[in-house]
């Protein structure tokens, strides 16, 4: 985002419907596929507005996916003495906002097709590589690099997540299925990391 000088509560107000507005646009359509037109038009604002706040398309998607990363930090915060549990949780914040990880898939096929998902300047999993690196040392999580844990855990959270190529589940689903499937996650995860399943959904 561009530096900006301080917004009036009315200019917020269009940010953040412009930030809301192209969240959706780009989890439905991508980089490429997004149209400023639809963001401005679902925002009730203009282009001008809009390129005052972000400076244009690309940093509109970055403003707005590193929004999706600090989201899933925030609402969704590891617990590596409960790393199955952690799973089921992000589980459960992929059906609630199924469009923070399209934006994720987006990001991987635009623009990272290898390696890390974001430049190692931006990335925001140092906190979570050191608990994991704590916990491991007091043995309560498999031994490995802790990086790889991580991205094993983050990768069955996904079995069913909004992009899987096998089942994409949805919150409209019976409670049920969802209760089977975390059940299963939380025994799997807590098999291959060797964390202590917490019970909790």
């Amino acid at each position: 985002m561009l530096d900006e000088p301080l917004l009036t509560a009315k200019g917020e107000a269009t940010r953040r419907r412009i930030v809301a507005a192209a969240t959706a646009e780009f989890a439905a359509y991508g980089i490429a596929g997004a149209r400023i037109e639809r963001i401005v038009a679902e925002a009730r604002t203009n282009k001008a507005q809009l390129y005052a706040y972000f400076g244009g398309k690309e940093r509109l998607f970055d403003a707005v996916f590193t929004a999706s990363l600090e989201r899933i930090l925030e609402v969704v915060p590891i617990d590596a003495d409960d790393l199955a549990g952690w799973a089921v949780r992000l589980y459960d914040e992929y059906l609630v906002r199924p469009d923070l990880i399209r934006l994720a898939t987006w990001h991987r096929l635009e623009r990272r097709p290898a390696g890390h998902l974001v430049p190692d300047t931006a990335r925001l999993d140092t906190g979570k590589l050191t608990a994991i690196a704590a916990a491991q040392a007091a043995g309560r999580v498999v031994p490995g690099d802790p990086f790889d844990v991580m991205a094993l855990v983050i990768a069955m959270s996904m079995a069913w997540s909004p992009v899987s190529n096998v089942y994409a589940a949805t919150a409209d689903e019976p409670e049920e299925v969802h209760r089977r499937r975390r059940d299963l996650l939380r025994r799997a995860v807590a098999g291959a990391t060797g964390a202590v399943p917490s019970g909790r959904a």
